[in-house]
């Protein structure tokens, strides 16, 4: 019993040694790019889960909250590689509640550009191939599909900020 102990220890600490190894590697820099990568992910989640608390399960928010999820699941292992300690996801209080469907298309398009800048930014000194081709995964769902299911959206919402449940031809009937 004592061989396994002593050998479970053995694996940890050299577990937390090539992770740490690995997050020397990283510059400050790149550290904060993941954490702001996945602090963004998670402002995105919370916003569109407090747009469904609010008003339903609406298109677009639907869809790419589970979208979100998957990009903060792409991200972890970046975390775990580079032993980057992975920050709590607290947003769900700090992102602001709108007051129609509208407004929130319109700053679900905003928060879309605003990811693709961040990303664009992080391309700048991002040395380490993984973190880049995650990075343009996230960047490239980012405006290759959910800024345009936003800018449909804000197109789409009647002037009392109604869209239609997603059912086509008008028989969503709005919310």
């Amino acid at each position: 019993m004592k061989k396994v102990v002593t050998s479970l220890l053995l694996v940890v600490s050299f577990v937390s040694f090539v992770g740490s190894v690995y997050a020397e590697q990283l510059d400050a820099k790149t550290q904060q790019a993941l954490i702001d990568a996945i602090n963004d992910e998670y402002k995105a989640r919370a916003t569109y889960q407090k747009v469904i608390d609010k008003f339903g399960e609406v298109r677009p928010f639907s869809n790419i909250i589970k979208a979100e999820t998957q990009h903060i699941e792409e991200l972890l292992p970046l975390f775990e590689k580079y032993g980057v300690e992975v920050p709590k996801d607290e947003w769900y209080d700090k992102v602001p509640e709108f007051a129609s469907l509208q407004e929130t298309c319109e700053a679900g398009v905003e928060a879309e550009i605003e990811n693709a800048k961040m990303y664009d930014e992080f391309f700048k000194f991002v040395k380490e191939q993984d973190i880049i081709d995650v990075f343009k995964n996230l960047r490239d769902a980012s405006q290759e599909k959910h800024l345009p299911a936003f800018q449909r959206c804000a197109e789409r919402a009647d002037g009392q900020g109604r869209i239609g449940k997603g059912r086509g031809q008008g028989k969503g009937q709005g919310l």
